[in-house]
């Protein structure tokens, strides 16, 4: 018998890693709930890079591979 929480998830790939979100995520949901500054962050959706102004619009799905690169300042 498979649970409601394993319902409303699907499983991915972050940087490698296998991770499972709620189903119907935004890229920019996405990058909320994993702390990024969404304006400090790059992310490549299935080998192609999401343009930022697109992140509310792009829906995460089953099977997606994301490398999300955050930028940090200093010296």
């Amino acid at each position: 018998m498979t649970d409601a929480a394993t319902l409303s998830t699907i499983a991915i790939t972050i940087n490698g890693e296998p991770h499972r979100v709620a189903a119907g995520l935004s890229v920019a949901g996405l990058v909320a709930e994993l702390g990024f500054n969404p304006k400090k962050v790059a992310v490549e959706r299935n080998l192609e890079i999401v343009p930022r102004s697109m992140h509310g619009d792009v829906r995460i799905e089953e099977g997606d591979q994301l490398e999300i690169v955050h930028f940090v300042g200093g010296g």
